[in-house]
């Protein structure tokens, strides 16, 4: 993805969140780190969209993927591009309201399938047909970690990836929530992207993406594939 195509993808989803925020009770949409991507800091706010850059251009291809499940969608600020490189989009969460109220600005495409997670388990999606899952932020909520990542992975086509994302939890990551504001608390996370790793790399098989950034690394960014 080109820098100005980036732009304009960020300039105009990052409008449509600081919509929803307007419109929204106070602390509804935190979970689904709105407050984050709309952020007034541009430091924080590039530092949250560069990790979906980062992303972007992990993924993308010549052909399109067949099918691609974006797991914890949240606001669905992945879904617009991952609808233009796949035939076929799975969002799965089980709090949909950030979603929805995000469509009033940015319809959702014909090709995407959205699941109320409280109401769909993993396990009932079909085993080995997605090319490629996105989990961004989103492990770090659940709470039977592996449980989960052996579902995700049973999704997967042999050659398929997980793609992962996560805060590293690290003493300068919680010094910059406390800067960034009461809407970072991170009361609603289990654990950070080191144990989250440690536990993947039981079952598969991972390599690096990104760490944003060193010396002070906040983030990390990785695949895993089956073994």
């Amino acid at each position: 993805m080109k820098a100005t195509d980036f732009n304009s993808y960020k300039t105009r989803y990052r409008k449509a969140i600081r919509q929803v925020l307007a419109q929204a009770e106070s602390g509804r949409m935190d979970e689904a780190a709105f407050p984050a991507y709309s952020h007034r800091n541009p430091v924080i706010n590039w530092l949250f969209w560069q990790r979906l850059r980062k992303v972007m251009e992990h993924i993308q291809r010549p052909r399109p993927y067949v099918r691609v499940l974006d797991f914890g969608c949240g606001s669905g600020v992945m879904l617009p591009y991952l609808s233009q490189i796949s035939s076929q989009v799975t969002a799965l969460d089980v709090d949909l309201l950030p979603l929805e109220r995000v469509q009033a600005y940015i319809p959702l495409a014909s090709n995407v399938e959205v699941k109320d997670a409280t109401k769909n388990n993993v396990n009932d999606l079909p085993a080995n047909s997605f090319d490629l899952i996105i989990a961004l932020d989103v492990l770090e909520h659940v709470k039977d970690l592996p449980r989960t990542l052996n579902e995700l992975l049973a999704l997967l086509k042999q050659g398929g990836q997980l793609i992962v994302s996560g805060p590293t939890e690290n003493i300068l990551y919680r010094i910059g929530r406390i800067v960034a504001g009461p809407e970072y608390s991170g009361a609603y996370h289990e654990r950070g992207i080191a144990e989250i790793k440690n536990e993947i790399t039981r079952i598969a098989r991972i390599n690096p993406i990104a760490t944003l950034y060193w010396p002070i690394p906040l983030f990390e960014i990785f695949t895993a594939e089956k073994l």
